[in-house]
């Protein structure tokens, strides 16, 4: 059993669940798990405050900022989002932790100790207020992707030669047998040197979403979505033939807001 309190505020209950499960592997039992800003407002009013909040940031009635218009929190929090790398900058420079769905266990243990770390050296110094946080900020980054400047070229090798990419040409990245490939549509796909990770990074979020571990599509590519299994979408992009392109199930909600941008 954990020595301090958490409390998970999660919309998507299969999710919310899921992680449930993840933490109880780690020893820590969530007080509560709430589902929307009006819940967490209730509870954080009438109860003692957690030491560490497991926070989305779509909820079912708005942001879950705008809990933090309500009610003085100075819980840690660690960000459980499927948001783009650029409002995860700004909860890094804001020493805030995230986890990018779907949550990976791994990528839990390491945020959860990193939580542990600072709450044992806030003990140690009898300091319990956490560092403060400036959601109004982040907030705005959410909402407006600043200047930023994202990629529009990629380059892949060719034999001899090296071929040049432009971005609206490019219907999808994926990985495969340890590679990373881009698609185009001529059905043709070349190996590069680039990750998902990073290409997650540097691409425009307006225009590719990662649907999977495994994909990167383009807004203009897909051809139909269907219905898969356990509340799934299975993306046809007709060129592509590969690998069946899914859209898990903790990311569904965030393509259909992503489609409808």
């Amino acid at each position: 059993m954990s020595d301090f309190k958490a409390i998970i505020i999660e919309d998507e209950k299969p999710a919310a669940r899921r992680l449930n499960r993840m933490l109880g592997e780690l020893d820590i039992i969530p007080e509560a798990m709430l589902h929307s800003v009006q819940d967490s407002v209730e509870y954080l009013l009438n109860n003692e405050a957690p030491d560490l909040i497991f926070l989305d940031i779509q909820l079912s009635d708005g942001l879950s900022f705008e809990i933090f218009d309500q009610v003085e929190v100075k819980s840690a929090i660690i960000f459980t989002t499927a948001y783009d790398e650029y409002a995860l900058q700004a909860f890094k420079l804001n020493s805030i932790d995230y986890l990018l769905k779907p949550i990976d266990e791994d990528e839990l243990r390491v945020a959860v100790d990193q939580f542990k770390s600072r709450f044992r050296e806030s003990e140690n110094n009898n300091n319990h207020k956490a560092a403060t946080i400036n959601f109004d900020d982040i907030a705005k980054l959410l909402g407006n992707p600043v200047d930023r400047k994202f990629k529009k070229r990629y380059t892949a090798k060719v034999g001899e030669h090296l071929k040049l990419f432009h971005t609206e040409d490019i219907q999808l990245f994926y990985s495969e047998n340890k590679g990373t490939y881009l698609h185009i549509d001529n059905g043709r796909n070349y190996l590069i040197d680039t990750k998902l990770e990073a290409l997650e990074k540097e691409l425009d979020p307006e225009q590719f979403f990662r649907i999977s571990r495994q994909a990167i599509i383009h807004v203009n590519a897909i051809a139909d979505m269907i219905s898969y299994t356990n509340s799934r979408l299975q993306i046809k992009i007709n060129s592509f033939k590969e690998l069946d392109l899914i859209v898990s199930r903790e990311r569904v909600k965030d393509f259909k807001m992503w489609l409808e941008r």
